[in-house]
């Protein structure tokens, strides 16, 4: 195959694309031929997605285009001048990068720390990155967010304190009622999508089943993934009992892996290539529920950039050797509750931080809370930071503080 360059593009050369995917790229296809291929092939790993993307991530694609198309010669030589002096073997450019973006940026990796020129390309990323922000400012929300975390569920009692990461940000309560406190925070959730009603800007995340679910939001469980987990499970062994099998060869091979493998791919596409991401990207996500919900909280806030989002995290099975695992023979596992309270306790603290990297987080809000017990904190504009109250409250009063 000779080497083909981003000059040499045409827009059959994206016949393979989604549809959605292809009209954008062809759209935009004089300003994708004039930039470095060592950038390119990183925006089309996130083009050949486009149909498969949350709203907010389309329109982050869209905008960055927009930008590129309007770029002079000269401004294009400042933006892509770090990328330009990469320099590439000719396997890399005989690749097929239009098709496979994302293998061929797996193996520019490769290349970039084998050549040295790994720091060169993380400064020239750097720059570029800056001079998108200044060039198209991220929005702010349309309404502050709230970010929810319900952590310890099946824990009778735990002497040692909690939240001791997020007290230092915002209130601590210490003597809130805990009647009917989940079904109060998932009321409240269901009272934001109603009023700010968009695709995947409220979401509640479930480390066990799913107490209930309103259309307008979007819901996610360990427990509704179960077959499709399993399904999974089964693939990997299978892979692993190959011989010859490595980490690298059963990375591509999850990495390739359509929805439809493991049983998804019957509802919502966007959502559906979402949960299979969650599955196979993340370490244990398939294993332990409490790996399952802050991977799909941190993903959810990375992408999704959600209005509200409830993670509550649910007991995860006792440690087992690998094989064990991997072999799926969980259904009769031995909970764990109160490690998954302090994975749940950390998990909490990395949600809040997660949250607070998106635009609108000075406006934003987070609360925490004990499930079924009195320890909660909030922290909000209006909550004073490294506060404690023994003052009696209830789950409406806390939420009052943040909504």
């Amino acid at each position: 195959m000779n080497a083909m360059l981003p000059q040499d593009l045409k827009a059959e050369h994206f016949k393979a694309y989604p549809p959605d995917a292809k009209k954008l790229v062809t759209e935009y296809l004089a300003a994708l031929a004039s930039i470095p291929l060592v950038f390119l092939a990183g925006l089309l790993r996130e083009a050949i997605e486009y149909d498969y993307k949350f709203p907010v991530e389309r329109k982050a694609l869209e905008r960055e285009l927009a930008n590129l198309s309007t770029l002079s010669e000269e401004q294009k030589k400042e933006w892509f001048g770090g990328f330009a002096a990469i320099q590439l073997d000719g396997k890399l450019e005989k690749f097929d990068w239009v098709n496979a973006p994302g293998q061929f940026v797996e193996q520019l990796s490769a290349h970039l720390w084998a050549t040295h020129q790994l720091d060169a390309f993380r400064q020239a990323a750097m720059e570029y990155a800056e001079r998108l922000r200044a060039a198209i400012p991220p929005e702010p929300p349309a309404i502050p967010r709230l970010g929810i975390t319900v952590i310890g569920q099946g824990v009778e009692s735990y002497s040692e304190p909690l939240f001791r990461k997020l007290r230092p940000h915002g209130a601590y309560f210490t003597q809130v009622d805990p009647k009917n406190g989940l079904a109060i925070l998932l009321e409240a959730v269901a009272k934001r999508a109603e009023r700010s009603a968009a695709a995947y800007a409220h979401w509640y995340v479930d480390g066990g089943r799913a107490v209930a679910c309103e259309p307008a939001i979007t819901c996610v469980s360990y427990r509704q993934l179960e077959p499709a987990r399993a399904a999974l499970l089964a693939k990997m062994n299978e892979q692993i009992e190959k011989p010859g099998m490595g980490p690298e060869a059963l990375r591509t091979m999850m990495a390739r892996m359509q929805p439809e493998e493991v049983g998804l791919g019957k509802g919502d596409a966007v959502l559906d290539r979402f949960q299979l991401k969650v599955l196979t990207e993340g370490s244990g996500t398939q294993i332990f529920s409490t790996t399952f919900a802050q991977w799909t909280a941190r993903e959810a806030l990375r992408r999704a950039q959600p209005l509200t989002l409830l993670v509550r995290f649910a007991p995860r099975q006792r440690q087992k050797t690998m094989n064990e695992l991997l072999a799926g023979t969980g259904n009769d596992a031995e909970l764990d509750p109160l490690g998954s309270l302090v994975d749940g306790d950390m998990g909490a603290y990395y949600n809040w931080l997660n949250q607070q990297r998106l635009p609108g987080a000075e406006q934003s809000s987070f609360l925490a809370w004990f499930e079924g017990h009195r320890e909660a904190v909030v922290i909000s504009p209006a909550t004073p930071r490294g506060t404690k109250s023994d003052t009696p409250a209830d789950m409406r009063q806390l939420l009052s503080w943040v909504v």
